[in-house]
């Protein structure tokens, strides 16, 4: 056998080498799961895999795809307790806002548009006294979906647009319970804001999409109600009744400013004399009323 010389000695330690070297690049291409970015992202990047992995011929992995989930299907109607009526959810209404007005002395409320039989009637006036007004959601040809002052709070139904005359406002209500405030917008124009008194933790305002379904001046301007009460469809969450009434919040007067910017109510928005007053002479029965 013929001995290698001292450079064939050295040759072969170097391919050796190289063989060694092209082997552990090899295995560690085949254990690397994914480009280093791909973890974080919890995507493979096949571009930048493919860019480390050209020299060897090492298969790609698959490309992974994230599929969005399907959207969730819209709320199905709800039972109105005591009612044959299976309820919508009211939501903000963009301006100008529609407001329906009903004409006779009931009106049948549906459940879904182009129902033969009426599920429940309202009667008009209100049983204040006051005339019978909704909020406009929606329409669908003959079909108006509603809100309804009643509960559940931002229960909506469908009525016969024959059966009411349309008007439209530019003014809304934005009531903010975190800074205990209110703002008044024409369109995009603010024109009133004002502090509030709001409910106490215990008997807290209701937060939703609500809207002015009456106002009336009170027999006593100095007393506990101040001279105005706007009251808002919405209802206390805690109490099913009060007074005389049905649990139903307002806007009004107070007479009792000191407590103005405190969480003191039993779910009314209390307001200054001054501010209640010069509310119920902007805005008009229907406006809408945002509470968060």
């Amino acid at each position: 056998m013929r001995r290698a010389g001292p450079g064939r000695s050295a040759l072969i330690v170097v391919l050796a080498a190289l063989v060694v070297t092209t082997a552990g690049l090899v295995g560690w291409l085949q254990l690397r799961p994914t480009a280093p970015h791909a973890a974080a992202s919890g995507r493979f990047d096949p571009t930048v895999l493919r860019a480390v992995a050209a020299p060897t011929t090492v298969p790609e992995p698959p490309v992974t795809t994230t599929v969005a989930p399907a959207p969730e299907p819209a709320p199905s109607l709800v039972e109105v307790p005591g009612s044959k009526l299976r309820r919508g959810v009211a939501h903000p209404v963009a301006s100008p806002a529609t407001i329906a007005d009903v004409k006779g002395s009931k009106i049948g409320l549906y459940s879904t548009p182009g129902q033969a039989e009426a599920d429940d009637t309202f009667s008009n006036p209100t049983w204040e006294g006051l005339p019978l007004v909704f909020l406009v959601q929606q329409r669908q040809g003959d079909w108006l979906e509603v809100q309804l002052n009643t509960r559940p709070n931002q229960t909506t139904a469908w009525i016969r647009a024959s059966d009411v005359a349309l008007r439209q406002t530019t003014h809304r209500i934005v009531v903010s319970l975190a800074s205990r405030s209110m703002t008044v917008y024409d369109g995009d124009s603010v024109v009133m804001q004002a502090p509030l008194a709001i409910g106490d933790p215990t008997t807290p305002t209701p937060r939703g999409s609500y809207y002015i379904d009456g106002a009336v001046r009170t027999p006593d301007p100095t007393g506990v109600y101040g001279p105005y009460q706007l009251s808002v469809a919405a209802f206390s969450e805690v109490l099913m009744s009060f007074g005389s009434g049905v649990g139903q919040i307002a806007m009004h007067g107070t007479n009792a400013p000191s407590l103005i910017g405190s969480a003191v109510s039993n779910g009314c928005l209390r307001m200054n004399n001054a501010d209640v007053t010069r509310l119920a002479n902007t805005v008009e029965i229907g406006t809408p009323v945002q509470i968060s």
